[in-house]
C-alpha cells in the first residue's frame, strides 16, 4: 500500500503515547463499572476488578512502550 492509494504504510505514534494510555484504558474501566452498575452488579467486586485491570493493562503497556523505545536506540 502506497500513500497515494491508502493510508501511510508507516505508522504514525502518538506524541504522548504514555498518556493516552492511560485515557483509553480509564475509559475502559469506566465503560465496565457503568455496565456493572446498570446490570445491578457488585460496584465493590466491579471497582476492584476495573482497578486491577485497569493496572495491569497500564502497566503492560508502558513495559511494552518502553522496550520498543529501547530497540530503537
Amino acid at each position: 500500500m502506497t500513500s497515494t492509494n491508502g493510508g501511510n504504510p508507516s505508522r504514525k505514534r502518538t506524541p504522548r503515547p504514555y498518556r493516552d494510555t492511560v485515557l483509553v484504558y480509564g475509559a475502559f474501566t469506566v465503560v465496565l463499572v457503568v455496565i456493572v452498575v446498570l446490570t445491578g452488579g457488585n460496584i465493590w467486586l466491579a471497582l476492584l476488578v476495573a482497578a486491577g485491570a485497569f493496572i495491569a493493562a497500564v502497566a503492560w503497556t508502558w513495559h511494552s512502550l518502553r522496550a520498543r523505545e529501547g530497540q530503537k536506540s
